[in-house]
């Protein structure tokens, strides 16, 4: 039986971006789940266990990134990477683009 990969879309809001400390968090918090994780921008594709290859994305504040996972646990998966990424912002200030979109 094949596993369904499961797909959502995150916008970084915090003010400086997927710079090394967040791109850091996002790794780690990736690497505690057992599925595969990728993330891409329109360019470039990225395993999101990989610190290289997830600060190669060069995501700055208002990038948008696709989020896919293929596993057990895909669907926790990518509901703890929305949380940091969307509604924690890695522990930083929003950047101007994410302030006015959560006043909203």
């Amino acid at each position: 039986m094949s596993e369904a990969v499961h797909e959502i879309e995150v916008e970084i809001r915090n003010a400086e971006g997927l710079h090394m400390r967040p791109a850091m968090q996002f790794v780690d918090l990736a690497g505690s789940f057992k599925s595969d994780i990728s993330v891409s921008n329109e360019v470039t594709t990225a395993d999101a266990k990989s610190i290289m290859q997830m600060t190669m994305l060069a995501a700055t504040c208002g990038s948008k990134l696709r989020v896919r996972a293929k596993g057990r646990d895909a669907r926790d998966a990518l509901a703890a990477i929305r949380e940091l990424v969307e509604e924690r912002l890695f522990g930083e200030p929003p950047g101007e683009k994410a302030a006015s979109v959560q006043k909203g």
